[in-house]
Order: C-alpha cells, then structure tokens, then sequence
C-alpha cells in the first residue's frame, strides 16, 4: 500500500497509533510496517506530504517520537478491504535501534500472520 521497492518486505501487524499533528492528535492502527515506514487505518488520513510524530503501541517495543511523512493517502478514496481508509508514511527521523527493531521484525515473524479486519471506530477514544 505504501510505494516503495519490491524487495523490501513488511510485517503485518495490528499496533494502535498516536499522530501528533499540527491540528491536535490523530489515533490509527497500524497494519503493516518496515524499516522505512507503514500503512495507517485511520478515520481522518492526513494530506498528502503533511508529517506528524509518531508514538507507536508495539506489543513488546513501544516506539516513541518518530517523525514521519505522508507519501500516500487515500482521504477521499473508498474504505473497503480493497483499499482500506487510511495512510502510507515514510519514517524521516528514527534512532537506528528501532530500525534495527523493525529490520528484524520484517526479516523473521509477522510476514505470514494473517491480519484481522480493524474496524475504525475501535480507534476512537
């Protein structure tokens, strides 16, 4: 969902989200992840190229104050399973232990788990 190389590979996972945007706070869940960014469900994508700061919720890695960009959205597309409502963003500022984290997530387990449905309204607090 994100554009990228096909050689690099992404875990599939199911990790709720913070954005810290210029307009206040965004909640998400992210349901797929590499070294260099992830695809985001959420109710309100952001606009293209607008960046944020991450605080991701992994289960056993919480990773805090990624700055990332927006490099794909579909804020006005359909929310189905084909294309489901949300963003691709690129990761412009992580320490290299959580991309080592990462790398190694991507490189051995969560490739092969399937990944359930997340319902948006699960996201909204």
């Amino acid at each position: 969902m994100l554009p990228e190389t096909s050689s690099q590979s992404r875990a599939k996972v199911k990790w709720t989200v913070k954005m810290d945007t210029d307009e206040g706070t965004v909640d998400g869940v992210i349901i797929n992840i590499n070294k260099n960014g992830a695809f985001i469900r959420c109710q309100r994508p952001l606009r293209l190229s607008e960046t944020c700061k991450l605080s991701i919720d992994s289960p056993d890695h919480p990773i805090q104050d990624i700055s990332a960009e927006v490099v794909w959205t579909n804020i006005h597309g359909p929310d189905d399973e084909l294309t489901p409502r949300g963003m691709g963003v690129r990761f412009e500022e992580i320490d290299e232990k959580e991309r080592k984290f990462l790398r190694k997530l991507v490189s051995g387990n969560g490739e092969s788990e399937d990944v359930p449905v997340v319902e948006l309204s699960d996201t909204i607090h």
